[in-house]
Formats: structure tokens, C-alpha cells, sequence
């Protein structure tokens, strides 16, 4: 069993190690969970993936409860002396609450790369934060992330029902993988911009104040705007940037807050947007992390603005599970290749 540290990192090192090791069929022990944070050790939207992604290979987990620092996960060992790793990951469907408003959006992060080992199609339906608090909104998971590997060959489809905004949560989507073969991942330069959209979202109360439309107001003269109010369990509201180039994708989200203004809101993704555009990285930096499993799964090099803690502690899970990713410094930038 592979015994992995994650006391340097967060929950992006739980769901690594959950994706790699349903793919490859290995089984590990994580301990120190999430031991640097505030509120270290397992949270419910963690749990929720372990849940989610232990159905789909027949997984046997311990010690998976909120706040605890260490459990195991050990995918179905009925592997044959003919089959493969690949052989545990057969399809199905699960549905899981993930409680609060614990991310809905990060748990399918968990579940995303298990595609390049799936027999028959699998589904989550998820119940829980769709905008949550230290996590992208659902807008940035639909219309930036899962776009990029879907560009690569991953074949996904998600439909949301119900948001969710936290602290209450309520939200309601689903995931749909399908067997997939990734290509090669290389998102080296942006090229020409072909669209900039604005998503603003609001619960459907903030209406009477013009939420969604006053987040909406800082987006660059030419964003397309999409306002929405939505039906949801408690007040709440999201803005995502999300920006398509000629080889490439970017996104910068804010959540709505207490005692912020809405116009605030807008100006901070709009401020990550142009400071990104006057570098030369090729995709944001919360999406180099996200991406960093497929990389390794399938090859390819990603030119990030810099390296954060982040990305250091991811690439030392892909490490533990024998994946060798190499980062090279170019510029005012890094190229992650594997």
C-alpha cells in the first residue's frame, strides 16, 4: 500500500491521490490530511469524493469521517491473472449528499480522470454547495475546466439542476463520464482571445437589488453577459470570467460576500483577468492545478505563470504514484511537462 503525506497540502492531494489510484488500481494510505489548515483532517466534500469515487471501483475505504487525518482506500482486488488495473473501473452510478455546502464542483474534479479507465459509462448525482466558499463555482467547472479536457478527449457531460450557495447548500448536478482515450495535453500559448463571457449568478431574493447585474457591471466592454437568478436554500451569488483563446481556456471567479459589494466582486475576477492577459501563461493558475493528473495520465507540457504551493504538493502525489512530471522554468513563466 502507498503511503502519501498530506499534511503539506489540501484537498487537491486527497482527490490526486483518489483519481490515480482508481486508474491505476493501487491502493494507499493518506495520513496528516489536510493536517497546515485551519480546520485540518477530512471535511464532508472530501468524504463525498472518496464516497463517489470509491463506487465506481468497488473501493474499500477506513477511517473516511469528517475530521479525520488519516484513511485508506484500497479499489476492488478481484483483478484476474489476465486483466488489468483497468478491469475495477466497470461504470455504474452513485448518488451522494455531500453536505452543507461542501464543493459539488471539486468532488467531480476526483471523479473526471477515471474516464480513461471506465468500461460503461458511470454517473454521480451530487447534492451540496454547487458555489462554495475555497472552491471554483460551478460556472468555472462548466464552462472552462471540463471544456479543456473534453477538448482532449475526456467524454463528460454535467447538468445542473439546483444551486447551491453556501452556507446551506441544496444544490443539486450531475456528472456523466464515459470510457474516454485522453490526448496528449499541451497548452503551451494562448493564442489570438476568441471570447470573453461573463457568468453572473444570484439567488433569486437579491433580484430586487440587481445582484447579478451589478457583479456583471466591471466585465470588459467585450464580454458577452449572462445574468441569472436562481432558486436556491439560502442568499448567495457567484461571478466567473471565463475566457476562450485560439489554443486555450482561462477563468477568474469570485463569490459574493457579506458586506461586499457586488460592483467589488466583478472588479476582482475583472483585475485577475488583465493581470493575467499581461503575462504569457497559458491557463490560470487554479486550472495548471486542476489539470496536472490528466498531464500525468496522458502526457503533455502546461505553461503556468509560476508555481504555487499548490502545484508543489500536487506534484508530489503524482510522484508517489510513479508519474514523473518536470518543472522547467521559462521566462516569467513554468512549463509543467510530463
Amino acid at each position: 500500500m502507498n503511503i502519501l503525506d498530506g499534511g503539506e497540502g489540501g484537498g487537491q492531494l486527497v482527490r490526486t491521490a483518489l483519481a490515480l489510484s482508481a486508474v491505476t488500481g493501487e491502493p494507499f494510505r493518506m495520513r496528516h490530511v489536510r493536517r497546515a489548515r485551519a480546520n485540518p483532517g477530512l471535511q464532508a466534500q472530501h468524504c463525498a469524493a472518496i464516497e463517489t469515487v470509491a463506487a465506481v471501483c468497488n473501493a474499500e475505504t477506513g477511517g473516511v469521517e469528517v475530521g479525520s487525518e488519516s484513511f485508506t482506500f484500497e479499489p476492488g482486488e478481484d483483478i484476474g491473472e489476465d486483466e488489468t488495473a483497468e478491469d475495477l473501473v466497470v461504470g455504474g452510478s452513485v448518488s451522494v449528499e455531500v453536505g452543507t455546502a461542501g464543493s459539488v464542483p471539486l468532488v467531480f474534479d476526483a471523479l473526471l480522470p477515471v474516464a480513461v479507465a471506465l468500461e460503461e459509462p458511470f454517473t454521480a448525482r451530487l447534492e451540496g454547495g454547487t458555489d462554495a466558499k475555497w472552491a471554483p463555482p460551478f460556472d468555472y467547472f462548466r464552462h472552462v475546466k471540463l471544456p479543456v479536457v473534453q477538448e482532449h478527449g475526456l467524454d463528460a457531460d454535467v447538468t445542473l439542476s439546483r444551486r447551491g450557495f453556501y452556507p446551506r447548500g441544496g444544490g443539486k448536478a450531475e456528472l456523466t463520464i464515459e470510457p474516454s482515450t485522453l490526448e496528449s495535453i499541451d497548452l503551451t500559448e494562448r493564442g489570438d482571445r476568441e471570447s470573453l463571457t461573463a457568468y453572473s449568478v444570484a439567488e433569486e431574493s437579491m433580484a430586487e437589488d440587481e445582484v447579478a447585474e451589478r457583479q456583471a457591471e466591471p466585465a470588459p466592454e467585450d464580454a458577452d453577459v449572462e445574468v441569472e437568478y436562481a432558486e436556491a436554500d439560502c442568499s448567495g451569488s457567484a461571478f466567473v470570467l471565463a475566457a476562450e483563446y485560439e489554443h486555450s481556456r482561462a477563468g477568474f471567479a469570485e463569490l459574493g460576500e457579506m458586506g461586499v459589494d457586488p460592483e467589488t466582486v466583478g472588479e476582482n475576477a475583472v483585475e485577475a483577468f488583465e493581470a493575467f492577459e499581461d503575462g504569457d501563461a497559458a491557463v490560470d493558475e487554479e486550472l495548471a492545478d486542476q489539470l496536472l493528473p490528466f498531464v500525468a495520465i496522458a502526457g503533455g507540457e502546461i505553461r503556468a505563470s509560476e508555481v504555487t504551493t499548490h502545484l508543489e504538493t500536487n506534484i508530489t502525489i503524482l510522484e508517489e504514484f510513479g508519474y514523473d512530471v518536470s518543472v522547467e522554468s521559462d521566462g516569467d513563466t513554468v512549463l509543467l511537462s510530463a
